[in-house]
């Protein structure tokens, strides 16, 4: 077993590239970016061919989206980009867990869908999923595999915190949560070493509101939420697979493997980001420049 690779990119430019390195094992997108890539091209291609050529190029699971937001028309559209696509690629269908927009009864439309397309075994990619709660449901509606997004429960435990997006940090910024512990918790204890009781330490608004505003309901960061879904799905004996997605930076993709995800679906420049370091720059540098012209000279045909 090992971690597989997708890329999450819609510009086929891109795709191309980054399969032609051989770590590519799939690739997920989504109808904006596609219409985005497709506008670019001035009319020169359409939308159908554009999908078709991304699963001819991808070698392995290509993640395309439904917009309906009602269980059977979720199907009904699953079943057409499946029969439409399959002959190009592996079609695997990204379904929402929760496609409710309000108050509109239809929380557990997502899950319906799951559960039928599963039935009549057409791969599905459940997505948005920001908790293990609903990480579970999605497993046992029979999901193929299942996107809990990484970077942007890291983004919503900065939003509590009063950070904001562009002024307190950028989007592929790292989020440094043991850093956040350290600091929480030299305030958490000057806070308790007021108290004059467990109870009152237990109850004060000071200590609970910051403890509050540094998780989310018990998850600590988008990789943290990662590693609970893997625990719960082995637990279990789940057959769902994780695919951590939302990555920012590289260091979370290391973050996501040793957590033991199964897939990781990145943006291009993180791809890049994983094989470039200083020193290996450096290296290259040091070494092409100790070349002698002796051992050069075993290189040239005869």
């Amino acid at each position: 077993m090992f971690l597989r690779i997708f890329i999450d990119s819609a510009e086929i430019e891109e795709i191309k590239k980054a399969c032609e390195w051989g770590v590519i094992d799939g690739a997920t997108t989504n109808p904006s970016l596609i219409k985005k890539a497709v506008n670019r091209r001035n009319g020169k291609i359409t939308m159908e061919d554009y999908i078709k050529e991304i699963l001819k190029t991808v070698p392995g699971p290509v993640s395309l989206e439904v917009i309906a937001v009602k269980a059977d028309e979720m199907v009904e559209q699953a079943k057409l980009l499946y029969e439409k696509f399959s002959p190009y690629g592996e079609v695997v269908i990204k379904i929402p867990v929760n496609p409710s927009l309000g108050d509109d009864g239809l929380d557990f439309d997502g899950l319906k869908a799951i559960k039928q397309l599963s039935k009549e075994g057409i791969p599905v990619n459940c997505t948005l999923v920001m908790t293990p709660e609903q990480a579970i449901l999605a497993a046992k509606a029979g999901a193929t595999y299942v996107s809990p997004f990484a970077g942007r429960i890291d983004d919503y435990i900065r939003a509590k915190m009063g950070m904001k997006i562009g002024v307190d940090f950028k989007k592929g910024d790292y989020f440094d949560y043991n850093l956040i512990c350290r600091v929480r918790d030299l305030r958490l204890n000057e806070i308790i070493s007021g108290c004059g009781s467990v109870v009152e330490a237990y109850k004060n608004q000071d200590a609970r509101n910051l403890t509050y505003i540094s998780q989310d309901n018990g998850v600590f960061s988008g990789v943290d939420l990662v590693a609970k879904i893997v625990k719960i799905y082995r637990n279990y004996g789940y057959k769902t697979q994780v695919i951590a997605s939302s990555i920012r930076n590289a260091r979370q993709v290391r973050e996501v493997a040793e957590v033991g995800a199964d897939i990781a679906t990145l943006p291009f420049e993180v791809i890049l980001e994983m094989v470039r370091h200083y020193k290996t720059l450096e290296g290259m540098r040091d070494f092409m420049s100790d070349v002698v012209p002796q051992y050069e000279e075993i290189f040239r045909r005869k």
